[in-house]
């Protein structure tokens, strides 16, 4: 059961958080009580409008820009974070790239930046926040993942991979940061809808495979992430949990 307030107290960085999925989750942990650092790597303008919404409706959050590939911005942006808002108790790592190329045509430096992003950024904001965790005796870390992970896509070799490695992180870090208190969750959204409502439509074959008959909304993605990070999801650690309309029965 979720209250209104519940993560008052709490420190929550979500990285990609300027846009779509990442904005949501934002907002929802703000809503709930959570102080929000808002992460992007050049989305300045957007990601100042997520904080002023949050601040408009009565909550605390701050933009750090940077790129979550390196080390040294992260180990900053962390530091800010810490001297600002306090010690991060929440990491939402949802920062990633989207783009489709055959294998064929894909090279190595478009694998490798799906990878420093996806990979190489969880590494390093892991090891950044997970000093004042285990200082603090508890925390809360959710991975994003996606269908891509499991069945895999046409052009999307880098994508699916990077998330598959996610979703294994996710399970090794549950096992071994679960005796300091500190819970490891993966989330993995279905297809969902992160354009304007008029086009809502336009995917009709991917509405087929959906028992729900529907694309999802970015709220439902952040409603699971504030519910795994609350005392609901107290007893829940190293779990990939499917937000896709029920595609994986179909």
């Amino acid at each position: 059961m979720t209250t209104a307030q519940e993560l008052t107290g709490r420190v929550a960085l979500v990285t990609g958080a300027a846009k779509n999925i990442g904005r949501a989750i934002a907002l929802e942990l703000a809503a709930a009580g959570a102080k929000v650092a808002v992460n992007t790597r050049a989305s300045r303008a957007e990601a100042e409008a997520v904080a002023a919404e949050i601040r408009a409706a009565g909550g605390t959050a701050a933009v750090y820009i940077a790129d979550i590939a390196d080390a040294g911005a992260v180990q900053q942006m962390c530091a800010a974070v810490a001297a600002e808002l306090g010690t991060v108790n929440i990491l939402v790592l949802n920062a990633s790239v989207r783009r489709e190329i055959p294998f064929t045509e894909m090279t190595f430096d478009e694998w490798r930046q799906v990878m420093a992003i996806s990979l190489d950024g969880s590494f390093h904001c892991v090891k950044a926040v997970l000093p004042g965790m285990i200082a603090a005796g508890c925390g809360n870390i959710i991975t994003l993942a996606g269908d891509t992970a499991l069945n895999g896509a046409v052009g999307k070799v880098h994508s699916s991979s990077a998330k598959s490695g996610l979703a294994g992180m996710t399970r090794a870090l549950a096992r071994e940061l679960g005796p300091k208190g500190i819970r490891v969750n993966c989330v993995s959204p279905g297809h969902f809808d992160t354009t304007r409502p008029a086009h809502r439509t336009a995917r009709p074959s991917i509405h087929d495979n959906i028992p729900l008959a529907r694309l999802g909304e970015p709220s439902e993605i952040a409603a699971t992430v504030r519910f795994l990070c609350g005392a609901g999801g107290g007893f829940i650690t190293g779990q990939t949990v499917h937000v896709n309309g029920g595609q994986w029965v179909s």
